[in-house]
């Protein structure tokens, strides 16, 4: 498989080839090209805001978004970002990376399904979650050239993406559904999980130990 694919390469660094390992060897197929996609269009878009993220940064932030939906990687029941987003953090701690190169990745992950903040913040976090978005939602692919997006897809195929990415997701929060609340998660398991019910924030407001 080439390095560089529709003008964009992958650093060919120690942490970037572990992690690709890695994650192609503990995750699915599925979620190994996902986050490999997500990088690419990361990059693409960061090129089409003129913002210049850090690549290794940005790879390791793509490449464990989705960790979490697989392995809880903690030993406390979290929302599936914040699981992806320790391990990821735990990675670069362990190979020297310095704390705030670690923080940057973490924020990425942890906020990579939270709209409307982290385009808001540094390139490899607003990066990050475009490239999420484009993959799953479409969101941006007007923004992108074509001939690119498409060699990025003919390297990682999606598939049937929609409905196995969406399978994979509801697998990975069904045993926690308490941690969707007040997230997008939560639409997920509303759609396809039985007997679930969303507490609201009127319901947690007007049901207070406030007498008023």
């Amino acid at each position: 498989m080439p390095n560089a694919i529709a003008g964009v390469d992958v650093p060919e660094t120690a942490a970037v080839a572990e992690a690709t390992e890695l994650i192609r060897e503990t995750t699915s197929p599925l979620l190994y090209h996902h986050s490999r996609r997500v990088y690419y269009f990361s990059r693409l878009h960061a090129t089409a805001l003129g913002v210049e993220p850090d690549p290794e940064l940005l790879y390791l932030a793509a490449m464990f978004h989705d960790t979490g939906l697989l392995t809880p990687f903690s030993g406390v029941e979290q929302r599936f970002e914040v699981d992806g987003a320790d391990h990821a953090r735990k990675f670069l701690l362990e190979r020297g990376f310095p704390a705030a190169a670690a923080d940057t990745v973490w924020t990425a992950i942890a906020l990579h399904t939270t709209p409307g903040i982290p385009d808001r913040m540094t390139p490899e976090i607003a990066t990050t979650y475009l490239g999420v978005l484009t993959d799953v939602l479409g969101f941006g692919l007007d923004r992108l050239d074509h001939d690119q997006v498409a060699e990025v897809v003919a390297a990682h195929p999606r598939g049937d993406f929609k409905n196995e990415f969406l399978q994979t997701y509801v697998d990975g929060l069904k045993n926690r559904p308490g941690t969707t609340n007040g997230t997008v998660n939560s639409d997920v398991l509303a759609h396809f999980l039985p007997g679930f019910r969303r507490t609201t924030t009127v319901e947690r407001v007007l049901g207070s130990p406030w007498p008023s």
